[in-house]
């Protein structure tokens, strides 16, 4: 039975046929939509407190991208067949964790800054545009993919599968690199986080587009929203522009 026609949850068009096979928890994806808008919010804030423009820009879109994805899930939780929140969340939480990693490569490079250039092989004003670049890549591979799926819309398999493919080789990409920071000492939370939820989502995209992993939302809530919502804490608790002098804007203008 085809299902392309579907807009609405009907007896012709159950919910168990669409991609996640559920409807989308309204209370935890309403905590999710909440907490990154709030921590969006402190990002920009405290970014321009610390003057962390950089800084600022990775977190502040990262954690604005994944409220607006938990928005398009809410939308779902009403209509599983809406192609548009479909489209919105999976583009929104396949890229947000991209920019939040970022933030990781940005920080650590001056976190060694700090504690003297000495204890790094590798000069570590290359890691930004070695890191940055490797992110780049993993991002425009995701975002390929994403766009392929949500082309795709919720009926398309064969084209949904290959947008899946460049997903799932955009996080492996992006796995492979954050794996090289095995150095990070103060960001080692965020750091964990970050690669759990990478790690995660490779066998949830390798299974295929409503897979038994992926029709879990609790594994996914757990293991991607709240891995990135702690990483996400964790910078805005414990902010680099406090603890890492040398990433405000025209702290060496004042010594």
């Amino acid at each position: 039975m085809s299902y392309e026609t579907c807009t609405h949850i009907t007896l012709e068009c159950p919910v168990s046929a669409t991609t996640y096979g559920y409807y989308p928890n309204l209370g935890g994806n309403a905590f999710f939509t909440a907490f990154f808008g709030v921590m969006g919010v402190a990002q920009v804030g405290l970014g321009v407190y610390y003057r962390t423009w950089t800084f600022m820009v990775a977190l502040g879109i990262g954690a604005l991208m994944e409220m607006a994805g938990y928005i398009g899930r809410i939308l779902m939780h009403s209509n599983p067949w809406n192609e548009g929140a479909f489209k919105l969340q999976i583009v929104c939480l396949v890229l947000a964790p991209t920019f939040v990693a970022a933030g990781v490569y940005l920080t650590l490079k001056h976190i060694v800054l700090n504690l003297g250039p000495e204890h790094s092989k590798l000069n570590p004003r290359l890691f930004t545009w070695i890191f940055i670049s490797c992110d780049i890549g993993s991002l425009i591979l995701q975002a390929a993919g994403g766009g392929v799926a949500a082309a795709a819309g919720n009926t398309n398999q064969a084209l949904l599968r290959a947008g899946d493919d460049i997903i799932i080789a955009g996080i492996a990409f992006q796995v492979l690199t954050i794996r090289m920071r095995l150095i990070i000492i103060a960001e080692i939370f965020a750091y964990f986080t970050v690669l759990i939820r990478c790690i995660y989502r490779i066998p949830e995209m390798a299974g295929g587009w409503g897979s038994a992993l992926m029709q879990k939302e609790n594994e996914f809530l757990v293991l991607d929203g709240m891995m990135i919502a702690l990483a996400t804490l964790a910078y805005s608790l414990f902010h680099p522009g406090l603890f890492v002098p040398s990433m405000r804007t025209g702290y060496k203008n004042k010594n």
